[in-house]
Formats: C-alpha cells, structure tokens, sequence
C-alpha cells in the first residue's frame, strides 16, 4: 500500500493587477494579459483557496474580469486610489491568521516587509511574477 501525504493548505492569493500587467506588457507587449483561468489553479496546486482579491489601481475594472473571478475563484476586486501596497498589505495582514500561505501577485520590492513580517508569524509566502522585472532585492 502506498503512503500519499495530502496537502491541505489553506490559500489566499493576492494579485498587485497593475503590477502584475506592467510586468506582462514590458516582457510581450502592450496587449498581453495574464490567464487567470490557467495560472491561478497551477500556482494552487491542488490546495485549497480560502480567498483571492485583485487590486488595481484606477476607476474602472472591466465587469466581465470581475464577473469571471466571481465565478471561478470567489474572488473579490477592489480599486485602489493610488497603488495596491497598502490595500494588498492590509489584507495579507487580516488574512495571515486565517491561511496557511499567501501568494503573492508582484514582484515589487515594496512588498519585502510585509513578506518578512507573514513569514514571522509562520505564515508561508509565494511570489509570482515576471522573472525580468522582479525586485533584485
């Protein structure tokens, strides 16, 4: 009989969208976009997803990728006045008591401590972004 280990993390993913479509247009161009559809059940690996929130600054986030997140992760979208540091770190902070691990959509450096800080309170932290405009830090 073969022993198989479950993984039964509990996630949150956290997506810096203006971040994460700076990256994508300056790698392929001014109008690539992410697959969410294909990238969010890859960096999940089979694990639970607790909750998924997009930020992105600006007035106006197409209904329809709001509507797709709804219904494909029960995701949430929030705009943000200026940039999704302090909205996106807000949320990791009230969340890091709830999961497991955070994902993280951004390769800002901004982020380094509140990845420090989740980490401390043994929270397990993954990055996914652009490996060309990712944070040398």
């Amino acid at each position: 009989m073969e022993n198989k280990v479950l993984n039964a993390q509990s996630v949150a993913i956290l997506i810096d969208g203006n971040n994460i479509g700076k990256s994508i247009n300056s790698v392929y161009g001014l109008s690539a976009m992410l697959n969410f559809d294909t990238t969010i059940p890859k960096v999940l690996c089979e694990r639970g997803l607790n909750r998924l929130v997009y930020l992105r600054e600006g007035l106006h986030i197409s209904e329809r990728f709001s509507e797709r997140l709804r219904k494909n992760f029960f995701g949430i979208v929030e705009t943000c006045y200026k940039s999704a540091d302090i909205p996106l770190t807000i949320h990791a902070v009230k969340l890091s008591e709830k999961v497991d691990t955070i994902i993280i959509f951004s390769g800002d450096g901004d982020y380094l401590p509140l990845i420090n800080y989740l980490k401390a309170v043994g929270v397990r932290v993954e990055i996914v972004c652009m490996k060309k405009s990712a944070s040398s830090h």
